[in-house]
């Protein structure tokens, strides 16, 4: 009989976590995925935030994931913004897009694809 170990983390104590102005991103390794929670504050934006620290005006990692609170934009460069709200699964493509905080409360949301590539 092979013996498998349960495994349980908390993004309170994560593996890593990727500071930078007006957010973090948490990176938890776990069952063999890489799962990141991004928070960030009102006033956060992506090309202003993270751009400059990977040499980049726009995110060209692929994000699939949930929105837990707040309310933030999927700009594609093309200039079709689209909203992601509390509760909304969404699959972002690896094409040049920029992100915002939409409002005055934080924007939390869970990373299950692209998290090992983000902010880097």
């Amino acid at each position: 009989m092979i013996e498998t170990a349960v495994i349980l983390k908390r993004f309170e104590k994560p593996d890593e976590v990727r500071n930078f102005d007006k957010g973090k991103f948490e990176i938890v390794q776990i069952g063999g995925i890489t799962i990141g929670r991004a928070t960030y504050e009102p006033g956060w934006k992506w090309s202003q935030h993270v751009g400059p620290t990977v040499g980049e005006s726009h995110c060209c990692v692929e994000h699939v994931g949930l929105v837990i609170s707040g309310h933030a934009t999927a700009a594609m460069k093309d200039g079709v913004v689209h909203d992601l709200t509390e509760g909304t699964l969404f699959s972002i493509p690896a094409e040049p897009h920029d992100s915002w905080v939409v409002g005055n409360e934080p924007y939390v949301s869970l990373h299950f694809v692209g998290a090992q590539k983000y902010t880097k």
